[in-house]
């Protein structure tokens, strides 16, 4: 009983992200980026909008409390960063894909870690909403103080320089020719051979 299998070559086939008449439902930049545009600005400069939105025909209320105010606020800020992660870093063409020159690790590490620093120092100095500041200050300030982190130390420092050797590997026990230290060795070798 033999049965033979025949295998595609998927190499060959057009990808769907390069074909430029797929159709498929990606999100377009500007369409996303304007919804959560309409729904940040309302939140962070007319909250009171949501008083507007919630009103049934008996209950009328003048004022948000404490917490929809502070709630309204932080959460728009974030949707305002989310809208500008998707205009700064959504290729215009599905050509574009990919890590670009120069660009941070990941498309919303920049905007979402200030986003988070900026909520966080709002939420120390906010006192109408009693303890709930107090996580929210701590959450966003450790994102936003770790986003900030992996920004200012972005980069592998685990290839050398020098060598080009990966510095994760060891020469100890077996003799690894592949290793950080034995490939320095090797290139003092060869400097020290050409003075």
């Amino acid at each position: 009983m033999t049965t033979d299998i025949e295998l595609e070559d998927l190499s060959a086939r057009p990808h769907a992200a390069h074909d430029p008449s797929h159709t498929g439902s990606e999100p377009s930049s500007k369409g996303e980026h304007s919804r959560l545009l309409v729904l940040a600005v309302p939140l962070i400069l007319f909250p009171r909008l949501l008083l507007f939105l919630s009103e049934t025909g008996e209950e009328r209320r003048v004022t948000l409390t404490p917490l929809e105010s502070f709630m309204a606020l932080h959460v728009g800020i974030v949707l305002f960063a989310l809208a500008i992660a998707l205009v700064l870093d959504v290729p215009s063409s599905p050509l574009e894909q990919g890590p670009r020159r120069g660009s941070l690790g990941h498309p919303l590490l920049g905007p979402l870690s200030g986003a988070c620093l900026l909520v966080s120092f709002i939420a120390y100095n906010t006192t109408s909403v009693g303890a709930l500041s107090t996580p929210i200050f701590l959450g966003a300030g450790t994102i936003g103080l770790w986003g900030l982190w992996a920004i200012l130390f972005a980069g592998s420092s685990s290839i050398s320089r020098k060598t080009g050797a990966d510095k994760r590997t060891s020469r100890f026990l077996f003799g690894n020719k592949a290793a950080a230290s034995a490939q320095k060795k090797q290139w003092r070798k060869s400097q020290g051979g050409r003075h």
